[in-house]
């Protein structure tokens, strides 16, 4: 079973950087997975899954593909069997959980279905102005 353990979540204040790190265990290597960051608004989590954004996303060959709202602010990349998501000029609006996602297939930005089979617990981000 694949299990994915995110870190760096925090509180920070509105322009300021974070970078947030998946790790993925039980897989031989990340890069036969393509892993997404997905992020769930505060009070919408008794929602389930349908109610995650899939706001950044790297593939199999390393496309990486961003919704609107985080394009250019946003970076996902991989290190090694770690998934990075570097996120700059954060702002009030960014404040979510945020959770680390995988699955063989192609992950597509935005909400809905298909939802990835692999998913980690969550790390919080918090923004301020």
């Amino acid at each position: 079973q694949v299990q994915l353990t995110e870190s760096g979540g925090g509180s920070v204040q509105a322009g300021e950087s974070l970078k947030l790190s998946c790790s993925p265990s039980e897989i031989t290597s990340s890069s036969s997975y393509c892993m997404a960051w997905f992020r769930q608004a505060p009070g919408r989590e008794r929602e389930g899954v349908a109610q995650r954004e899939a706001i950044a996303v790297i593939e199999r060959d390393a496309t990486t593909i961003y919704d609107d709202s985080v394009k250019g602010r946003f970076f996902i990349s991989r290190d090694e069997d770690m998934v990075i998501l570097k996120m700059n000029s954060l702002k009030p609006e960014d404040t979510a959980m945020y959770y680390c996602a995988a699955d063989r297939r192609g992950i597509p930005t935005g909400r809905g279905p298909p939802f990835p089979a692999h998913w980690g617990q969550g790390t919080q981000v918090n923004v301020s102005v």
